[in-house]
């Protein structure tokens, strides 16, 4: 699974200021918010995996106590939101897939805004189940290396049937069954990880050039700037 749509390296880095930070907040509010919905309008994060990881998603990137209660209120409260996750499967140039998730309150909306960002650069969406068969839908773990030993980190994993581990010079990153996701609390244990998140993870990958690399940096820039679009994956591995 190395280098699987980490765009850190190919995307324009982006100043950190107050509209960067108000877009990264307004897309953590609608997730949370989708998961009280989808957790059955559960608002307890004891109770409701979904959410208690977003939380504390939320949290590391500062985002105010405030605007995360705001949020959860809005996926049970009297003024509940309408908000559904949608998953969309499109096919960009070079013989990219791509598999772009999003929230939205007006399906029709997101759909036109997806494929407006997608023609502009020769993309096109694709119909449901003509992409996602590349990928696996994983749990992604992050834990911090100085932190804990690397027994303590594969005793963690193979009790969470780990898929692959990977580790760099900061991070051991654990993929795991999406299904194991709700269990992970019962085998953490004393570790603290530094990150939860939810990734599509190709089964096969295809390796660009830099030129058409940075066209395909472009196309997921535009659609990760819609308020809808959470994020966008594809089955590139970045050459090292």
């Amino acid at each position: 699974m190395s280098g699987h749509s980490k765009w850190a390296n190919i995307k324009h880095k982006k100043e950190v200021n107050d509209k960067v930070k108000g877009q990264v907040f307004a897309k953590l509010s609608r997730l949370i918010t989708l998961a009280v919905i989808e957790g059955g309008l559960m608002p307890d994060p004891t109770n409701n995996f979904k959410l208690r990881f977003l939380i504390e998603k939320a949290k590391t990137a500062n985002m105010p106590k405030d605007n995360i209660e705001r949020a959860i209120e809005r996926g049970y409260g009297p003024n509940k939101s309408q908000l559904k996750e949608c998953v969309y499967e499109a096919f960009g140039p070079f013989g990219v897939a791509m598999i772009i998730t999003a929230s939205s309150d007006n399906p029709t909306r997101t759909v036109n805004a997806i494929k407006s960002g997608l023609e502009q650069y020769q993309a096109k969406l694709g119909a449901q189940g003509s992409v996602m068969y590349l990928f696996k839908k994983v749990g992604v773990i992050v834990f911090d290396k100085i932190t804990y030993k690397e027994d303590d980190i594969f005793e963690f994993a193979q009790k969470c049937n780990a898929l692959d581990i990977e580790n760099n010079e900061a991070s051991y990153i654990i993929y795991i069954p999406f299904i194991e996701l709700g269990r992970v609390k019962d085998h953490i244990g004393s570790l603290v990880s530094t990150s939860i998140d939810i990734e599509y993870i190709p089964d096969s990958h295809i390796i660009l050039p830099e030129e058409q690399l940075r066209k395909i940096a472009t196309i997921i820039n535009s659609l990760e700037t819609l308020d809808d679009i959470h994020e966008v994956f594809t089955n590139i591995k970045i050459a090292t």
